[in-house]
């Protein structure tokens, strides 16, 4: 599968392809928005301007995607000159996991069904439509917009306001908006969706509030993946110790509603289809510390690796001390 990086070197930006153990740089290629533009631009398939722009000179991947370089990795997508114009949301209720998760967590009875086991259940019976037909719509969340996105082995931010803050290990679909208005798919990447589940906990009506935090996405952008049934892992290290693991599985064979369907959703709406805007598309989680009980401490690390999706995404966790700051809004009267 063809994976690439986007690198910083101070001001300097660089796009590479992972050619493992080292990167191979792009020539003249600063951002890979800049990349699929020129793509659609040309009429030409990504993967072929890639191999047409692949130079001979090579970065070791290792010092990079450690820390301990001049170069540091970025989100595999950013819109480098107006962050606002990439927007940031994601599906839930996708996974079989996700259900039994949201169900425990938002029961009344054991003898009720929960309105997000509800929701599941239409999208098992009507989630994955056939070839020409539209499926029944998937929960949507909205979570922020470019600035929230963070990189491999940066923090994941629990603010003083939140009540904590947990890793959702998922997969996200990356895209572009060509100038015809028509969604383009760069690829895929790994993600920690992060969210507040114990505010949601409290009340499912809460969800779109606990959804609005950072969140991270990468190292690699994988432009022609395989989604059918992919294993990964996600893990939880707390002083540099094995405190939670979860072999895991994502993919379209492991979820009730296709990718097909998720974006048709995605994209009906007019406002999602502005030339230019890119989006990143969270698919859903199929398990979560937080659904085992655990809670999240200062400093725990996130770990998580998908087959096939390149090395594994890492990010620490950092809680925001003290308290809750007033916002007063003025008046222009």
């Amino acid at each position: 599968m063809t994976r690439l990086v986007q690198i910083q070197n101070n001001t300097a930006r660089a796009v590479a392809l992972v050619e493992e153990p080292r990167l191979r740089l792009l020539d003249g290629v600063r951002s890979i928005y800049e990349l699929a533009q020129a793509a659609v631009d040309s009429k030409i398939s990504l993967s072929t301007l890639i191999q047409k722009k692949a130079t001979g000179e090579f970065l070791d991947y290792d010092p990079i995607y450690q820390g301990k370089s001049e170069w540091r990795l970025l989100p595999p997508i950013d819109y480098p000159a107006e962050p606002a114009r990439c927007l940031i949301s994601g599906t839930g209720l996708t996974h079989l996991g996700s259900a039994a998760n949201r169900q425990r967590m938002h029961e009344a009875k054991e003898s009720e069904l929960t309105d997000s086991m509800k929701m599941f259940r239409l999208g098992v019976e009507g989630g994955k439509p056939a070839p020409g037909k539209i499926g029944v719509a998937p929960e949507w969340f909205y979570k922020g917009c470019g600035t929230i996105l963070r990189a491999h082995g940066e923090p994941l931010d629990v603010p003083t306001f939140a009540e904590d803050g947990g890793e959702e290990a998922e997969v996200a679909g990356v895209y572009f908006i060509a100038a015809d208005g028509q969604p383009r798919r760069i690829g895929m990447a790994i993600g920690n969706e992060f969210s507040d589940h114990k505010f949601e906990k409290k009340n499912y009506l809460n969800l779109a509030g606990s959804k609005i935090r950072n969140c991270s996405l990468g190292p690699e952008l994988v432009i022609d993946p395989q989604f059918d049934s992919v294993p990964g892992t996600v893990k939880i290290e707390r002083a540099g110790k094995k405190i939670w693991f979860k072999d895991i599985v994502t993919g379209e064979d492991e979820m009730c509603h296709s990718v097909r369907n998720i974006e048709q959703h995605h994209f009906k709406f007019e406002t999602h289809r502005r030339p230019g805007d890119v989006h990143v598309h969270y698919f859903g989680a199929c398990a979560l510390s937080f659904g085992d009980g655990v809670q999240l401490a200062d400093g725990d690390m996130m770990e998580i690796s998908f087959a096939s999706f390149g090395r594994a995404l890492r990010n620490p966790l950092r809680v925001a001390g003290g308290e809750a700051t007033l916002v007063a809004v003025k008046s222009l009267a």
